[in-house]
């Protein structure tokens, strides 16, 4: 007698990770919005997204897997290539709206009515709260292998939707090096006086913005200058404003005011942040946000002069 066929069992697919809501993962995305397509890498321990702007501005979403209820990479070993590719990240944007969306027009309605705001703030909201998190329901990423679109698969109240967004051939571009071991300053702030001090100059629509850290007062400046005349901001070493400040030497770079600009999104949604600068003129911001359920997550900017 003849045995039964055992059916074949499904591939299972290279990457697949489910989250209870995207509203997190859409602010932290985002963030990095300055570039029309990212780089992508998923490891074991999370899912790294990075931007690049002409070489001189680059920015790095990490999502850790502790934002997501179930996380699996099949990989057959440690040794083997990590998934790695590219995408138009827009589209992802775009992708993650059609789950819990916010009502755009209430949100907008709040922020006309706050009497403090500008080009460069709109009033802080707390992005991760339950409330802006939208209704129930399921979130999953799937990745079936090697140059396979990624698929985002959303389903609410019994209704499934699913788009295939398109990968590319990474191009891995160099990230700009940071010598941690010259380190010539190390402040740490609240990231919502960063904020404010880059809205002091936003309405003089500078297209440069000098910054100057120094062991003596002024201890952290921004100044620039634009079409409608020049302005200045000044931070003093106060525990109350500058929970960390060290200063190796005075360090005076400029920058492109728009690059630093691009960072304002993570200026909105973080806590606090960790502003250094190297012995060769590079420029670093790491934002520390906490998100749904007390986790951490980091973004990461760098920029040259």
């Amino acid at each position: 007698m003849a045995e039964p066929e055992n059916p074949i069992a499904p591939q299972q697919p290279l990457f697949r990770a489910v989250a209870s809501s995207t509203k997190q993962i859409y602010h932290l995305l985002k963030c990095i919005s300055f570039t029309p397509k990212v780089q992508v890498q998923i490891t074991q321990d999370g899912i790294r997204f990075a931007a690049d702007h002409s070489r001189v501005m680059q920015g790095v979403v990490f999502l850790d897997k502790a934002l997501f209820t179930t996380y699996t990479l099949n990989v057959p070993d440690e040794g083997s290539t990590l998934p790695q590719f590219q995408m138009n990240l827009a589209a992802l944007l775009e992708a993650l709206q059609i789950f819990g969306a916010v009502d755009v027009a209430a949100r907008a309605a709040r922020a006309e009515a706050e009497t403090y705001r500008s080009n460069l703030r709109n009033y802080r909201q707390d992005v991760f709260s339950h409330q802006a998190l939208g209704i129930p329901g399921t979130c999953c990423f799937v990745y079936e292998e090697d140059g396979s679109p990624l698929s985002i698969i959303l389903e609410e109240t019994g209704v499934k939707t699913r788009c295939n967004m398109v990968t590319y051939t990474p191009e891995s571009p160099d990230d700009i090096p940071f010598d941690r071991r010259d380190l010539c300053f190390k402040i740490i702030m609240q990231a919502r006086w960063l904020l404010d001090g880059l809205s002091e100059l936003a309405p003089i629509a500078p297209a440069r913005i000098t910054i100057a850290a120094s062991p003596d007062a002024p201890y952290l400046s921004f100044t620039s200058s634009g079409s409608l005349g020049s302005a200045s901001v000044d931070f003093s070493s106060g525990r109350d404003l500058l929970e960390t400040f060290s200063v190796r030497d005075r360090w005076v770079q400029s920058f492109k005011f728009d690059f630093i600009k691009s960072a304002s999104e993570a200026m909105r949604i973080a806590n606090k942040v960790s502003f250094r600068g190297d012995g060769q003129g590079v420029l670093s911001l790491q934002f520390m946000v906490e998100v749904d359920g007390g986790a951490v997550s980091f973004l990461d900017f760098r920029s040259k002069a």
